[in-house]
């Protein structure tokens, strides 16, 4: 065997060599299966060869992904619960890699996976499991028995640096990482990735929370609520992977550029069978194709609606107005209309799914005959009590009394038929807003409607209404201020038996109906047991960007705290008064592409075209939001509606004033441009001709202005 390096950065660095090569041998082992003796028939050939293909890829070895970033050394053996499914480092390839640490409490590489050796000694142990918790929590005031923590710097893939934390030196003064700064820091190229390595304390409290509880997560710009979210899916698929793999876990974001930015961050960490969606996906029972004015679109997402669509639906059940006659050989069995009615007004108390009680109402008249079967001597079963329920008469009986309902029939009606809405909708819609939703001339079947995205949830709500949603094990919910109750209660009855891990900033909804608070969200959820967590450290805005955007929050979110961002970076805000818009977006997006990154230029929608085409003319290919960035086309061209959720190293903000008037109202514009304003991860430029709006210019600007830029 050959001696291990004396130096200890070329240790650490054989070390990823030898893992990276256990990892490659794993892979080979799963490739190399022959499934062929062990399989009975092709479906489960086929089932078995699926699961195989998915370790395949799970085990693939991302080149420029680090196996691990970091190492604890602990003082003394972990305890059973503690290293479940981590041993210590020992045998062959580890402990050459390692050469110390085997008389004191062992060494434990922490990465993205876990990675074991020929004889299933671990190399690396997953983030996830109970002995990596302490790389996120330990301390020097709480070193949790780990007496050294070092963290990892790569370039690409190559282990290139390393920084030791003794934490029971007591001599040594605690200090901020500057490796894990720099991570934090690193130039965002492409779409989001993990923050495995930068998780800290308070995030990691919020994702190694258990299963059976709700969580909502109200978060600031920059303070890693949408990842804290990705890596508690990653958690909780590794502590109750059983259990997620039958019932399913969701992720639910604002639109689908949202989630092709944050898609790969799960594949990374090996998790490849969590869904992902928008509302609209969750809903898509009708054909989207118009679009609502914005009262009829609150009206339509406000919670009374639910009420509307039940006394609609319920209302296709009436009374009997006459007695059944089975007739089975010779004899014929009566229900009379008063037991007939009773059995209909029991279901009706139930307050049962519709389509439950209507398969349930057949059954129950059958039950009513056999009892008269029994009564009269006579021995029915089950097959009887099925036969009678399939009866003819029976069958045309529950027809009428209690007809099979569309739901998109039923919202089609609602919203056409002035009477049907009115009747249903007495004592919760006022006249104003019934006559906000209906429709001007009503179509004729579902297929010729014009629905908007808003029928879309009602329709979902009536189908609910009609027969039980399936519910899943886990769903994350991002960007979940700007839902409407209705929207709520769409996402909520998806999780009804399971629970969910709510992610937002009130400040930054910008819909006319945005929540005002988590406690009602969370109402309209069905999880108001939820715990609402608030994380005000800042980890991306820089300091000066965050505090100018903050002088928002009073108009837009009184009472909400400030974001207390980490980062200080002299020089990151300019805000500059021109007379040229365009011309200055064009030199400030060249100037932003000298440096290392990406870059996004956020304006009103209704000023993308004109930079479109002054962009074009100058030869500047750009990316819309969503498409991915390459080495020669970094510069994404954003409308202001879409920048929420995104973020750019370098971000060109085009005229405020422009963000804000786009809006309905101010308070909405105001939320808008903070949203706008808190992109950036390196550097915020402002450009406008305009004058500022009213609260931005209240203050003094921070004295770090690149070159004495004024307004």
């Amino acid at each position: 065997m050959n001696a291990a390096p004396s130096d200890p950065l070329a240790r650490e660095q054989a070390h990823l060599a030898a893992s990276r090569a256990a990892l490659r041998a794993m892979r080979e082992d799963v490739e190399s299966l022959d499934i062929r003796d062990v399989t009975t028939n092709w479906v489960n050939a086929q089932v078995l060869q699926g699961q195989i293909d998915e370790r395949i890829k799970a085990l693939a070895d991302l080149s420029h992904t680090p196996l691990f970033f970091g190492r604890l050394d602990f003082l003394h053996a972990p305890g059973a619960d503690q290293a479940e499914g981590a041993e210590v480092q020992k045998g062959s390839a580890a402990t050459s890699a390692q050469g110390r640490g085997r008389e004191t409490g062992g060494q434990f590489y922490i990465g993205r996976r876990h990675v074991h050796d020929a004889d299933g000694d671990p190399m690396v142990i997953d983030w996830r499991a109970p002995v990596s918790q302490p790389f996120y929590r330990a301390s020097k005031k709480d070193p949790q028995d780990v007496g050294l923590r070092r963290r990892f710097g790569y370039t690409g893939g190559d282990l290139t640096a390393y920084e030791d934390e003794h934490l029971t030196d007591a001599t040594e003064a605690e200090q901020v990482s500057k490796l894990l700064q720099e991570e934090i820091e690193r130039p965002r190229v492409g779409p989001m990735r993990d923050i495995v390595a930068t998780i800290q304390p308070e995030q990691d409290e919020i994702v190694r929370g258990g299963l059976g509880g709700s969580v909502c997560v109200q978060g600031g710009p920059g303070t890693g609520k949408t990842a804290v979210g990705l890596h508690r899916v990653a958690y909780l698929l590794y502590a109750h992977r059983e259990r997620l793999a039958r019932t399913g876990t969701l992720v639910i974001g604002p639109n689908r550029s949202f989630l092709h930015y944050i898609e790969q961050v799960l594949p990374a960490l090996g998790e490849l069978e969590v869904r992902q969606a928008t509302v609209a996906d969750l809903v898509a029972h009708v054909e989207v194709r118009g679009t609502d004015e914005p009262d009829a679109a609150v009206v339509k997402g406000d919670a009374r609606m639910a009420e509307v669509l039940r006394r609609a639906l319920r209302s296709h059940v009436t009374m009997p107005q006459e007695a059944i006659v089975v007739v089975r050989g010779s004899r014929r069995w009566r229900v009379p209309v008063y037991e007939f009615e009773e059995i209909v007004r029991e279901l009706l108390a139930r307050d049962m799914r519709y389509g439950a009680a209507r398969e349930a109402l057949p059954q129950r008249l059958a039950h009513a005959v056999l009892v008269q079967m029994e009564r009269s001597g006579e021995a029915p079963d089950d097959r009887v009590q099925d036969a009678v329920a399939r009866n003819a008469a029976v069958k045309a009986a529950v027809k009428a009394v209690w007809p099979q309902v569309d739901p998109a029939r039923l919202v089609l009606r609602l919203l056409g038929d002035a009477e049907f809405l009115a009747e249903h909708a007495e004592g919760l819609l006022s006249e104003a807003e019934q006559k906000a939703v209906l429709w001007a001339k009503a179509p004729r079947t579902p297929k010729s409607a014009k629905w908007s995205a808003a029928d879309a949830v009602l329709i979902d709500e009536a189908a609910d209404l009609v027969a039980r949603t399936h519910s899943l094990g886990h769903v994350v919910l991002d960007e979940a201020q700007d839902l409407s109750p209705m929207q709520y209660r769409a996402v909520g009855r998806r999780c009804t038996t399971g629970s969910v891990t709510v992610l937002g900033d009130l400040a930054q909804g910008t819909t006319p109906w945005a929540t005002p608070s988590w406690g009602e969200a969370l109402a309209h959820l069905g999880k108001s047991d939820a715990v609402v967590e608030e994380l005000t450290a800042g980890f991306r805005v820089p300091r000066e960007v965050i505090a100018y955007a903050s002088r928002l929050l009073p108009a837009i979110a009184p009472g909400l705290a400030e974001v207390s961002s980490v980062r200080e970076a002299p020089g990151s805000l300019s805000v500059r008064h021109v007379d040229d818009l365009d011309a200055a977006a064009l030199a400030a997006c060249a100037e932003s592409l000298r440096q290392e990154g990406s870059i996004g230029l956020i304006a009103a929608d209704h000023r993308v075209p004109a930079l479109a085409a002054a962009l074009a003319a100058a030869g500047v290919t750009y990316l819309a939001p969503g498409e991915e960035t390459t080495p020669d086309t970094r510069l994404t061209l954003v409308p202001a509606s879409l920048a929420k959720g995104l973020e750019y190293d370098y971000v060109v903000l085009d005229e405020p004033a422009a963000v804000v008037a786009a809006e309905p109202d101010e308070r909405t514009g105001l939320r808008r441009l903070y949203v706008a304003l808190t992109r950036a991860v390196s550097g915020l430029t402002v450009l406008h001709s305009a004058p500022l709006p009213e609260v931005l210019r209240s203050a003094p600007l921070p004295e770090v202005l690149a070159g004495g830029d004024r307004p």
